[in-house]
């Protein structure tokens, strides 16, 4: 099960170098059963919205590491561990959904998990919803063949449930049983998927454990986990839906422009590290990438490749182009060349708004409708200083907006200085 993309051919050791490892199981013998492969590994998250966000990326990335490396990816939607609520990295309890919406927010979740993870050959990936084994389950029969395993001292150790019964809000025996739902998923996906490996955030470490701990209660088997250091926010806090940044992989809640703007927008300091944690580029070629981009960071090197692979993975290839010229539309001189796709895009971003060609030839009051001037004689006086450009032209006093030529016949840029800008569509 070796690659040469990976270090030392080890998938184990590669995640090591990627410091994608915070807490494990036995570390070597986690090592050997990758190595022996293949195996199914398991990554699994709550449809409490209609989108995964960028913390949930890095499981994602992760599944795609171990299929890429021919093992078999099992997403797990938590269709009824989303129902109960995950108090891990919570303050308070969550909403309760119900079964519709949550029925809706794993289909869209499938979408796109689909673009990170092939989910078109079950036996390299597939997507289960725990609601298929878990609803036909009675209470009874959930206490007396996953409760009587766990002990309560065992539950009340766990790090998530310590902050929570010391929180003002304290926790419900709803999302106190949260840890016994997941560890029953393991189980089943141990049964029915011949899953070996379970993996998750640092705050997952808890429940991920639990379920290792009820296999070998039930069932006398070895199996294996790890968990990597938690995602934050330049503030500290988790990077997820309802904490931190909001950072969507739906397009309709972050656009791939914005998804490339938040990936340029990344500290010089954090470059290698985020590019380690979710570029599928080999160690090395990262490692010689934050050697260039350290050497001349007024380049961008860094975040420029970042964003390139993550708004590819996640919308492909085609976004990420019109994503990063749209961006670099905004300060090129020659729009010639300028793409329709790349326009689109950028009209979703900035300014935008519809003018015939007769509203275009009073240039001083369509500069006002575009907030780009206070009144006709602010207008006039920058126009004077010759500090408008549309199309990369730049006017004067006595230029018409409608005697330029619209790009692909319908779009005008207009820059004002270095940063005000608005897109105008020309319409009959």
């Amino acid at each position: 099960m070796s690659s040469p993309r990976l270090v030392d051919g080890d998938l184990i050791a590669d995640l090591e170098a990627r410091n994608l490892i915070h807490d494990s199981t036995d570390r070597e013998l986690l090592r050997a059963a990758v190595a022996e492969g293949p195996v199914g590994i398991y990554y699994g998250c709550d449809p409490t919205a209609d989108s995964l966000h960028v913390g949930n990326l890095i499981g994602l990335v992760v599944l795609r590491r171990f299929q890429d490396a021919g093992h078999r990816a099992i997403a797990l939607a938590g269709g009824a561990t989303g129902m109960v609520g995950d108090p891990g990295g919570r303050s308070e309890e969550r909403n309760l959904l119900d079964e519709k919406t949550l029925s809706y927010n794993v289909t869209k979740i499938k979408e796109q998990l689909g673009r990170v993870v092939d989910l078109t050959d079950e036996q390299r990936g597939v997507l289960v919803d725990n609601r298929d084994w878990t609803r036909e389950i009675g209470v009874l029969e959930f206490l007396r063949d996953v409760g009587k395993h766990v002990t309560v001292n065992q539950m009340l150790a766990r790090e998530s449930i310590k902050v929570r019964i010391n929180s003002e809000h304290g926790i419900s025996f709803t999302e106190f049983s949260y840890m016994l739902l997941q560890a029953n998923d393991y189980l089943w996906l141990h049964d029915n998927l011949g899953c070996s490996i379970q993996i998750g955030g640092s705050d997952q470490w808890g429940n991920i454990i639990s379920g290792v701990d009820l296999i070998r209660r039930k069932r006398h088997d070895h199996v294996h986990a790890f968990s990597w250091p938690l995602l934050t926010g330049s503030d500290g806090t988790k990077l997820g839906k309802t904490t931190g940044a909001r950072v969507w992989l739906d397009a309709a809640k972050t656009s791939p422009y914005q998804l490339r703007q938040h990936w340029m927008q990344i500290a010089d300091a954090d470059v290698e590290a985020q590019l380690l944690t979710f570029s599928l580029r080999p160690v090395a070629e990262i490692k010689e990438l934050a050697a260039a981009h350290g050497a001349a960071p007024q380049l961008r090197l860094g975040q420029q490749a970042l964003a390139d692979d993550m708004v590819t993975l996640i919308h492909g290839a085609d976004a990420a182009a019109a994503a990063t010229e749209a961006a670099e539309l905004l300060f090129s001189e020659d729009l010639g060349a300028a793409s329709e796709a790349a326009l689109q895009a950028l009209a979703a971003e900035i300014p935008f708004s519809r003018m015939t060609a007769m509203e275009l030839a009073e240039t001083p009051s369509a500069l006002v409708a575009m907030n780009l001037a206070t009144s006709n004689g602010d207008a006039r006086r920058t126009l004077a200083q010759k500090s408008y450009s549309v199309n990369g032209v730049q006017l004067d006093e006595k230029a018409q907006l409608s005697d330029h030529k619209p790009l692909h016949g319908k779009y005008l840029l207009i820059r004002k200085g270095k940063k005000s800008h608005h897109l105008v569509e020309q319409v009959l």
